[in-house]
């Protein structure tokens, strides 16, 4: 992963402000040890209190940087995820998943069709109009049966992609809402496309929140294809 992307990850963001902070809280320690040794006992209140303040913003920092973890800056039209299908036997695919920082995943799924989930997180309107941009995740991808009846008798195939684990965002406003009150919304958002042999197909999320999974042109003609044509 490259810079560029790396610095649109709030938890990047948020660890490199936790770094500063720390090193400040440092540079009050040490200069609180100088005035201790030449007992100017006021001069050393301060520093320690300035101490303090410094460690307590770093937790703070530290915190909000683990319950982001996962989580991206949404622009306009943000891409989230290429696919490559690839039948197996009927029913059974094999996909290729590339992230936009050049990363991949191979994963079996069952169904006629691929969701793929997000999470998006926006903002009130101080910070909106701040200019702070929404927040996402990839949540997870799952395989999907036209035949409403297989849901529920078929072999299901749900992969997750949440990097968030305890402490996520997520969980975290539904039990301490008033812990966050700048969030306004925290929702889900899913697309699904059916799937074909040999299909390329991008997911990308707008600022809306709105995920969107799109065909190319190539693979839009087999999904219009009628059975046996």
């Amino acid at each position: 992963m490259n810079w560029n992307e790396l610095l649109r990850l709030p938890t990047t963001l948020l660890a490199i402000l936790t770094g500063v902070v720390v090193l400040l809280a440092l540079v009050q320690w040490l200069a609180a040890r100088q005035h201790i040794r030449h007992r100017r006992h006021l001069a050393t209140a301060g520093h320690s209190l300035l101490l303090v303040v410094f460690l307590l913003v770093a937790a703070l920092l530290g915190g909000m940087a683990m319950s982001l973890r996962g989580y991206r800056f949404l622009s306009e039209e943000e891409p989230v995820v290429q696919i490559d299908a690839h039948i197996l036997s009927p029913q059974r695919w094999a996909l290729t998943l590339t992230w936009p920082d050049g990363d991949t995943r191979n994963i079996m799924l069952d169904g006629d069709d691929f969701q793929v989930d997000a999470i998006v997180l926006k903002w009130k309107l101080p910070p909106m109009l701040a200019g702070l941009p929404p927040l996402y995740r990839l949540d997870r991808i799952s395989g999907r049966y036209d035949d409403a009846s297989q849901e529920t008798t078929a072999p299901r195939t749900v992969i997750d992609f949440s990097q968030a684990g305890a402490g996520d965002l997520l969980d975290l406003k539904k039990q301490v809402p008033r812990w966050f009150p700048e969030v306004d919304t925290l929702f889900g958002s899913g697309a699904f496309l059916p799937l074909v042999d040999g299909g390329h197909y991008n997911v990308s999320l707008m600022r809306t929140g709105a995920l969107v999974a799109r065909p190319d042109e190539g693979t839009a003609q087999r999904i219009g294809r009628p059975l046996g044509g």
